[in-house]
């Protein structure tokens, strides 16, 4: 026998939750972008790079961090879209690809109170 529980939520509101909730590859997409915030090194060099464009060179020195870590967070943040890489010469320069990710870093900084 299955159990049946009622809902309290009246039909309306049942329907809007199911439409909200995200699922599949919204779900996976959204998971992907918060992931993003889940390493210090990440928001780091996410929070320098909201201030102005930069190479590794520069983000490897201005945030005592090895040349290696920045370019490897810099390849996985170009490969999920929040970084963009501008070639000048010799040099790559690396940028956000808009503001997005320094509003949400800015919310969580106004989340916690700081």
């Amino acid at each position: 026998m299955q159990d049946r529980q009622m809902l309290l939520l009246d039909k309306r509101t049942q329907g809007l939750v199911e439409d909200y909730v995200p699922d599949g590859e919204v779900l996976d997409g959204i998971v992907c972008f918060f992931s993003v915030f889940s390493d210090p090194t990440r928001v780091r060099m996410l929070s320098a790079l909201a201030i102005s464009e930069m190479c590794v060179t520069d983000l490897s020195k201005i945030l005592e961090l090895n040349q290696t870590t920045v370019s490897h967070q810099l390849r996985f943040l170009r490969n999920i879209g929040i970084v963009q890489a501008k070639r000048q010469g010799k040099i790559i320069f690396y940028s956000l690809v808009n503001d997005t990710v320094n509003d949400v870093l800015l919310k969580g900084v106004e989340f916690l109170g700081y």
